[in-house]
């Protein structure tokens, strides 16, 4: 392992924590010579049919769902491959039709498919429910009962969007940071926790543990991940006040001293750690992170782009599908306007095809894309500025779009990995 140089020293509440240095990341579109994956294995092998699981949820979901099915048949009769796409129920619509947030008929329809794609869940309607009926309890159910125990979060800053950043330009230009999140463990899984009455008042409580395995897994998909980036991670943590944390450190020490020796190291406190990702985010390559320390420093970190809505996530296991998913929530206030913006979950879908399909070329086409049809000058409402010259598009449009640019433009010559 080796020790990453010091290139920045940040006293937070007085403790110093080293920052990573920043090697500029090749174009999005270089090709890599890097092995294929060792911790992140294909849920199943290049193949002329797929079996694929949707799951619209609520709010804006049905409305990117479409979109996203309108690219995806498109790209299907470019390259002459099949997709049978399934829907199945979760979140609050899942509590309307079955009083279940994800039922066990939803359940057995991921397990048994080749990848799953997840468009987002919730609503007002539901946030008053008891605990096991709200839709977030049918997501935290289905990692768990999935495995999906690693999240990798990318937040890359496209050219054509830096100007939707709340950030100055020369902060965000050039960011590329990929966050590995643990998903199935620590305080939002562990127990005992509840609400009782002690002494007259009431008490909540949450357990923040995590076992070593557990630590060890999540490291070995941030080594492998960093590994054919540029090379380093970032560990945060709180070991300074927390032992959960200390026990995080220890393990992540040892799993890249023994497993990725060439991969730079380093650790940062949490709240060193949100404030740099403001401050200077060109120093992180990849961060990797218990649970709730990855909930908050992802959704940070995806806003260093300027919306959500064009940032995607895949959710892995060791074994079986995955999970592939906008960061977005279900943005009820414009649901059935034609208002959503449905670039994350084409992007997730891309995800999908590298990481659960074998399909690299067709991610590439769907990512360039993309790219293509904001360079055509097409906005969706969370990316359109006053003043920038673009047009304003709705959901479908944009995914018509998209699908039209699939079925003609030239793949890139070299393939991302």
């Amino acid at each position: 392992m080796k020790v990453s140089p010091i290139t920045l020293v940040a006293t937070v509440l007085g403790a110093s924590c080293p920052a990573i240095s920043f090697m500029p990341k090749a174009s999005f579109h270089t090709r890599t010579n890097a092995p294929s994956k060792t911790f992140l294995n294909m849920a199943v092998p290049k193949s002329d049919s797929y079996s694929i699981t949707l799951l619209p949820g609520d709010g804006i979901g049905p409305e990117i769902t479409a979109a996203t099915k309108e690219v995806l048949g498109t790209l299907c009769d470019r390259y002459g491959f099949k997709m049978d796409l399934k829907e199945a129920l979760i979140g609050g619509a899942a509590i309307d039709a079955k009083n279940d947030p994800f039922p066990d008929e939803s359940l057995e329809q991921c397990r048994n498919s080749d990848s799953v794609l997840l468009a987002c869940i919730g609503g007002y309607k539901w946030d008053n429910n008891p605990r096991e009926l709200r839709p977030e309890t049918g997501l935290l159910k289905m990692r768990k009962e999935m495995g999906l125990f690693a999240n990798l979060r990318p937040a890359k800053v496209l050219p054509q969007l830096i100007e939707a950043s709340t950030l100055k330009k020369e902060i965000v230009e050039g960011v590329d940071v990929m966050v590995v999140r643990e998903l199935t463990g620590d305080v939002y899984f562990g127990t005992p926790k509840g609400i009782d009455v002690v002494d007259g008042e009431r008490v909540g409580y949450n357990n923040m543990i995590y076992s070593e395995s557990e630590i060890e897994r999540i490291a070995r998909v941030a080594g492998d991940v960093a590994s054919k980036r540029n090379g380093k991670l970032c560990s945060v943590d709180k070991a300074n006040v927390l032992d959960v944390s200390q026990l995080w450190r220890d393990v992540v020490i040892e799993v890249m001293t023994k497993e990725f020796p060439d991969v730079e190291l380093s650790h940062m406190y949490v709240d060193n750690a949100a404030m740099q990702l403001i401050r200077w985010p060109k120093q992180f390559d990849t961060i990797v992170c218990g649970n709730i320390f990855g909930d908050i420093l992802s959704d940070e970190a995806s806003m260093l782009v300027g919306s959500l809505g064009m940032l995607p996530s895949a959710s892995i296991g060791e074994s079986g599908p995955g999970v592939f998913e906008p960061c977005h929530g279900s943005a009820p206030d414009i649901a059935g306007n034609d208002m959503a913006n449905p670039l994350a979950m084409i992007l997730s879908a891309a995800m999908m095809l590298r990481y659960d399909l074998e399909r690299p070329d067709e991610a590439l086409l769907l990512e360039t894309a993309v790219e293509a049809a904001l360079d055509q000058g097409l906005r969706t409402a969370d990316i359109k500025q006053d003043g920038d010259g673009c047009k304003l598009v709705g959901c479908a449009e944009m995914g018509k779009t998209v699908a039209d640019l699939v079925s003609k433009i030239d793949l890139p010559e070299a393939i991302a990995v």
